[in-house]
């Protein structure tokens, strides 16, 4: 089947145990990765019968850093691409001809089979979608946080739905729509570059809110639990690699924000509390505060 392909795609399952698919509760099972087994066995086998010039392409869903620490060998031979897809059972068809965007993930070594891959895509797609060409790593990352981008958001509008049936006085169509709406800072760019966490008067006092009002209503879950700890503990994470330089670290900038002297929330002050938690000494500039 593969000796005169020009590309091999590989898309075998990459399952977890039955009891995680999501049918029954999971939340209470230990986290588990993948299972690779049926796609180390299967790469192993086409490698048995293809040449260098081939492409082999692996489309199946993987943690960042997988294809590099299950194929270390394989990549340095032969022209092994990462192209994981964004397809839904239903609209498969579909989503082929019309993606989003196409993922791929390679190495130095793999350049031009990538540009190859590029082409051969050009020919079957019929809108103009991007190419989101990165490491392994990089398209490992997209294809898995975009997935869970979207349960995220899931989450989130359904949280608002349990506390409007518990309230009694909320029509959650209402709610939903005025912030699917809001195209300024939730459904935009906005907010999508890394760095500092969020800081200012109200973002980190809401969500502690919240806390209380899951509590309060007695939901059963606590999301904002999640999202306060992650914001403290991403700061901690931040003065951890500030220390790699040295352990006398100036912060520049105190306000919240720049342009501002309000240092209510400031994520700053909140690296800083960390640092020297962690045995540092830490100084600011900002010319507003």
């Amino acid at each position: 089947a593969v000796v005169d392909a020009d590309f091999i795609f590989i898309a075998v399952p990459t399952p977890h145990d039955q009891q995680y698919g999501g049918e029954k509760p999971s939340y209470q099972l230990e986290p588990k990765d993948f299972d690779y087994k049926i796609l180390q066995n299967t790469v192993n086998e086409v490698i048995k019968y293809i040449n260098d010039q081939q492409i082999l392409i692996i489309i199946s869903t993987v943690l960042p850093g997988t294809i590099r620490n299950l194929f270390s060998d394989i990549i340095e031979k032969y022209q092994l691409i990462y192209n994981p897809y964004l397809i839904a059972m239903g609209t498969v068809k579909d989503d082929m001809r019309n993606p989003e965007m196409v993922i791929i993930g390679s190495n130095q070594h793999a350049n031009k089979a990538v540009q190859k891959l590029v082409d051969f895509y050009k020919l079957i797609i019929q809108n103009n979608c991007r190419y989101e060409i990165g490491t392994f790593d990089e398209a490992e990352c997209i294809k898995i946080f975009y997935n869970t981008f979207i349960s995220t958001k899931i989450a989130l509008v359904n949280m608002i739905q349990d506390v409007a049936q518990v309230n009694g006085n909320i029509d959650v169509d209402i709610v939903t729509k005025a912030l699917a709406n809001s195209t300024q800072r939730i459904m935009s760019p906005a907010y999508m570059t890394a760095g500092m966490g969020d800081g200012g008067a109200c973002h980190p006092r809401d969500n502690i809110a919240l806390r209380y009002l899951a509590k309060n209503y007695n939901l059963g879950y606590d999301l904002f639990q999640s999202i306060v700890e992650a914001r403290d503990m991403q700061a901690k994470n931040l003065a951890k690699f500030c220390l790699n330089y040295g352990h006398s670290v100036t912060i520049i900038g105190k306000a919240y924000k720049k342009g501002t002297n309000l240092t209510n929330g400031s994520y700053s002050l909140l690296v800083g509390d960390y640092i020297k938690q962690l045995g540092a000494t830490v100084s600011y500039y900002d010319p507003n505060t």
